[in-house]
C-alpha cells in the first residue's frame, strides 16, 4: 500500500492538542530550514526538543543524541533527515510513547511509513509543519 497523509482534519487536531514537539536534526545553525521552522513552532507555543547528537543546545533547549534519550512526553516527532535515514529513525521511535511521526516536505520513506503504521503510528510525509500550522490552526 502506498502511503497518505492523513485528513487536514486529522492534521488540525494533532496540531491543536500537541503541546511538546522532538526535532530530530534540528541544526543550531540560524540559516538552516530546521532552525528556522523549530524557531517559528516555538513562538506559537510549542515546546521543542532538540535531537541532534553533535549539538548540546539549541533554541535554548537541551539537545538530545536520540529520541530515545528523552525523558519526557513527545506529542510529535518531526524530521529533517534525508529519506535513506527515515528506516532507523521510525525504529527509534517507535521505542517512544509518541505516536505521531512528521517528516518535513520532500522526505518520503515508504519503509517507514509501513513499519510505522504497522505499530499504531500517524505519519505525515512530505509536509512542512509550519506550513500545516499556518493553514489549519487559526
Amino acid at each position: 500500500m502506498s502511503w497518505e497523509n492523513p485528513s487536514n482534519e486529522t492534521i488540525k487536531e494533532i496540531l491543536e492538542s500537541a503541546k511538546t514537539v522532538a526535532v530530530v536534526g534540528l541544526s543550531d545553525k540560524p540559516d538552516r530550514t530546521s532552525y528556522q521552522i523549530s524557531k517559528i513552532m516555538q513562538e506559537q507555543g510549542y515546546k521543542i526538543i532538540p535531537v541532534n547528537p553533535t549539538i548540546d543546545e539549541v533554541l535554548g533547549e537541551k539537545a538530545y543524541k536520540s529520541l530515545t534519550d528523552i525523558d519526557e512526553e513527545i506529542d510529535i516527532i518531526n524530521v529533517f533527515r534525508r529519506p535513506e535515514f527515515l528506516p532507523d529513525i521510525a525504529k527509534e521511535a517507535a521505542q517512544t510513547d509518541c505516536r505521531v511521526f512528521w517528516a518535513q516536505q520532500g522526505i518520503i520513506s515508504q519503509e517507514a511509513y509501513d513499519y510505522l503504521k504497522n505499530r499504531d503510528f500517524t505519519v505525515i510525509m512530505d509536509m512542512c509543519i509550519k506550513v500545516a500550522h499556518s493553514i489549519l490552526v487559526k
